[in-house]
């Protein structure tokens, strides 16, 4: 697709946002399969929205995006606060760049939990590849959502797919409780640590251990490279001890430099040796089919919990029952049990 053919629809959308005009859903459609960034920002901001009307245009824009033939790889990447994520996300998506590839980054910040705002600062912390025209960035807020993603997180890879990028990174939150989330929606899980910070292995959840597909010791320059050797061995080590995965692929444990972009074209080596293993063994369109699955489950989950929330009664009632717990007046579970009545009794 050359520059050139990204000019006409760009500035027809930009027209038509500042008259303040609804887009055609199948005007948004077509300039999104043109690869427009205008355009995926927009349907992106779309899917994320919670106003009514917005959420009947997503979901007849998502159905139109389903038909598309999608060839993309979905790599998630998450690891502890101060690993490097924006750093190491930065000088990979750069180097893929330079390879030809068209990269979507969807980067999801975490949102306060008094104040419900986030900062968004993850063009800022990725300048140079904000800037760089194979490259697309969108910095979502978590909100109140578990596992490290967005309710939207998805569909926005769904949008980047139609809009022909080729590599789709998602950046977690950090690891968490419920980060294991974000394994469900790609195809390939990576895990960033750091060496010389103590007991690499203390506190890591075994759950994230068991499915990543790689480890990455990041930050492995300087006066740190015994550290990195020794983390290395430990997690090499510790994975041996895993049972083997569905995808009957061997995590691999590596090093690199996102500072000083060492180790990273290594790493692209890894993973597409990764997709080749899985398609021929046919684990990566069962695990595409999965994610569908997974997909369709935690829409109806989420969604059930919204209607039982909104219903009058349940609101009413709701604030007793967090009164009458938190005195001990009544255990959670039945207090539980009961609104649950509640709602039956409406419907």
């Amino acid at each position: 697709m050359s520059k050139g053919s990204h000019t006409p629809p760009l500035r027809s959308l930009r027209h038509k946002k500042r008259k303040n005009k609804p887009i055609p859903l199948n005007d948004l459609f077509e300039a999104l399969g043109k690869g427009e960034p205008s355009a995926l920002a927009r349907a992106i901001t779309i899917v994320e929205s919670t106003k009514p009307e917005d959420i009947e245009t997503a979901q007849r824009l998502i159905a139109l995006c389903l038909k598309v033939n999608r060839t993309s790889i979905r790599i998630g990447i998450t690891g502890v606060p101060g690993v490097g994520k924006s750093t190491f996300i930065e000088t990979f998506g750069s180097h893929l760049t330079t390879m030809g590839k068209r990269v979507a980054v969807l980067a999801v910040d975490p949102s306060s939990k008094m104040g419900k705002g986030s900062i968004l600062g993850d063009k800022t912390r990725m300048e140079a590849l904000a800037k760089n025209p194979a490259a697309f960035i969108r910095p979502s807020p978590s909100k109140d959502t578990q596992g490290g993603v967005t309710q939207s997180t998805r569909e926005s890879i769904l949008l980047c797919e139609t809009a022909g990028f080729e590599i789709i990174l998602v950046e977690t939150v950090g690891v968490g409780q419920s980060e294991t989330l974000v394994h469900s929606m790609v195809d390939f899980f990576l895990l960033l640590q750091l060496a010389g910070a103590g007991d690499e292995l203390q506190g890591l959840k075994r759950g994230i251990m068991e499915m990543a597909d790689a480890v990455v010791i990041n930050k492995a320059d300087g006066n740190n490279m015994a550290a990195v050797q020794n983390a290395i061995t430990e997690f090499r080590n510790a994975l041996h001890l895993y049972p083997p995965k569905a995808n009957q692929w061997s995590p691999k444990v590596m090093q690199c430099s996102a500072l000083y972009n060492t180790g990273i074209d290594a790493l692209w080596e890894l993973i597409e040796t990764f997709m080749e293993h899985t398609k021929a063994n046919g684990h990566f369109e069962r695990n595409r089919q999965e994610q569908q699955k997974n997909w369709f489950l935690q829409t109806v989950e989420r969604e059930l919990g919204l209607r039982f929330f909104n219903q009058p009664l349940v609101q009413q009632q709701l604030e007793h029952y967090l009164e009458q717990v938190a005195a001990n007046r009544i255990a959670p579970v039945a207090a539980a049990l009961e609104l649950l009545r509640l709602d039956q009794t409406t419907n």
